[in-house]
């Protein structure tokens, strides 16, 4: 014989007999979600290069800028040379934009400066004005 079956929680329908396409669009639909969370790497174009030079060789200068919660976004300025001080960059970007700003060490990407807020024109403005970079030299990410 054949024992009866649980009686249901409260509040919770049964779930329906499912029809074979929909359980299809049902795992379609789960395997779509599960491909929406891999991360978006926004450095990930920066260290490719040409067969000629190694990734990374050229003297470019990349501003991206990354979403945070809501309207909030951060900033990032990576291929600075080793030559300048990161961090008296970043005290006279804080003082120049009015806005928080650190050096991250990345491990692929060395030391990129992170600033909050969008201030992509005004970085660009700015390393030209005080010449440590040519308008060719800079490349803007984003939106």
């Amino acid at each position: 014989p054949l024992e009866p079956l649980p009686p249901s929680l409260p509040g919770r329908r049964p779930p329906a007999p499912a029809a074979a396409s929909t359980t299809e669009g049902r795992e379609a639909y789960r395997m779509s979600a599960i491909q929406n969370l891999h991360s978006f790497d926004p450095f990930a174009d920066a260290s490719k290069g040409d067969d000629l030079l190694p990734g990374g060789t050229e003297d470019y200068i990349h501003i991206r800028i990354q979403q945070r919660n809501g309207r909030k976004t951060l900033t990032t300025v990576q291929g600075i040379a080793d030559d300048y001080d990161k961090k008296k960059l970043v005290k006279a970007f804080k003082k120049k934009f009015a806005c928080n700003g650190t050096v991250i060490e990345h491990p692929e990407y060395g030391e990129v400066i992170q600033l909050q807020g969008d201030q992509r024109k005004n970085i660009c403005q700015f390393l030209i004005e005080i010449g440590l970079a040519k308008d060719d030299q800079l490349k803007v990410h984003g939106f």
